[in-house]
């Protein structure tokens, strides 16, 4: 399905610019007073035409920054340049008024700024130049109306600030519920999952264990290293339903669970105290900032199962002797908590992947950890992201709502 959405777009895409190159080609050839002449302002006018189409077909092959920047750059030298090549045609200047537009086509905040500033200055420096150069009143039309030209120009970067500036804004709040909509469903199908075969597996694994906890104790007719087996046997089935609790406690219901003023100071200090000897460990150290005035509603036991889960994955993905940070702050009307560690990193897509049942990126895990939290995060109506490069380290931010002490 992706590769035929993949396929459609580039087909719409060399649609579109064979639709430009024909138009180019068109300004060539017709109604073109340089036609015929070929001197420097005519060679100049196809080489950039030429460069332009080179770029335009050769863009999907090489989608990077830098690549952009010369899409946008070719294009400001070819609008400028048919602009002080043909002054009688007044319709030269708005597609000046409108080279910043193109970047939006790119969706890249940089990119936009860049071009909007590079506009800016080319005009700034086309104004200066008729103003004070032009005495042969070649731009009649420009000087007729300097000052309303001006503002015309700056009205349409404007406008063209606010259709960027709104369509990005727009295109954040759907990526954002595009996430929600995919925890949700993450949670969701785990949560069915979880309810139709749970109870079926906890139910032959507690007879097993019971069995073998009846053999380990009362039976003689096994030696010592059979009933190490036996106890090998036991500590693998506790392993089992421990998962499945796990796995249980994202499906079943907790309407009934107590709420409470929670002291974030106060849970942290408890939860870094707990982990500080395993960070110990790993020769990892725990360093803790955190406001006074940090109060959420929650279940305290909930809270500290989310912290925990976040500050050991933490100092598990830390390198030797790496510290993990630890803040807490107030911002607004919420609760900003954020778990710094400096370790190995995760890619984009690991990035992506987070929270799906069963993914986990270290050897001996089972992704649940992580899936519990994204639940608990969820039901307390809060928020929870990373931002992580590899061979750098990881931040996990989570906000929840904040609320006063009574």
């Amino acid at each position: 399905m992706k590769e035929f959405y993949t396929l459609i777009s580039k087909k719409i895409y060399y649609s579109v610019v064979f639709m430009i190159m024909a138009l180019i080609m068109i300004g060539l050839l017709l109604g073109n007073p340089r036609f015929g002449e070929y001197d420097a302002g005519y060679m100049l006018h196809i080489g950039l035409a030429i460069v332009l189409i080179a770029c335009l077909l050769l863009y999907p092959k090489y989608e990077h920054h830098i690549f952009r920047i010369i899409i946008i750059v070719v294009a400001s030298a070819f609008l400028y340049t048919i602009f002080f090549l043909y002054p009688e045609t007044r319709s030269t200047f708005i597609f000046l008024c409108f080279i910043p537009a193109i970047s939006i086509l790119f969706f890249d905040s940089k990119l936009f700024y860049f071009s909007l500033l590079f506009n800016g200055l080319s005009f700034t420096i086309i104004f200066n130049y008729i103003f004070l150069m032009d005495h042969d009143n070649v731009y009649v039309y420009f000087k007729q109306d300097l000052v309303g030209n001006v503002i015309n120009f700056l009205a349409s970067q404007a406008i063209i600030y606010l259709i960027y500036h709104f369509t990005n804004v727009r295109m954040r709040k759907q990526k954002l519920y595009y996430e929600q909509l995919q925890n949700s469903e993450r949670l969701k199908t785990t949560g069915q999952l979880a309810a139709a075969v749970a109870h079926e597996i906890r139910n032959p694994l507690t007879v097993v264990k019971g069995f073998l906890q009846f053999y380990r104790e009362k039976d003689t007719a096994f030696d010592d290293e059979a009933k190490g087996h036996f106890t090998l046997m036991i500590d693998e089935l506790n392993t089992a339903e421990q998962v499945i609790s796990q796995f249980l406690s994202i499906a079943k219901p907790d309407k009934n669970i107590k709420m409470e003023l929670v002291n974030v100071k106060v849970i942290l200090q408890s939860v870094t105290d707990l982990l500080r000897s395993y960070g110990l460990l790993h020769d990892n150290t725990i360093e803790l900032n955190v406001d006074d005035n940090c109060f959420i509603c929650a279940n305290s036991i909930e809270y500290k199962q989310l912290m925990i889960n976040i500050i050991k994955n933490a100092i598990e993905a830390s390198n030797l002797g790496d510290s993990v940070t630890v803040n807490a702050k107030r911002k607004n009307d919420f609760v900003e908590m954020e778990v710094i560690d400096y370790g190995c990193g995760m890619s984009e897509a690991e990035v992506a992947a987070l929270g799906t049942p069963f993914y986990s990126l270290k050897s001996n895990g089972t992704g649940l950890g992580l899936m519990i939290c994204y639940h608990i995060i969820e039901k307390y109506n809060g928020t929870i992201s990373f931002q992580s490069s590899e061979g750098k380290g990881t931040t996990v931010t989570l906000c929840l709502p904040a609320i006063k002490p009574v």
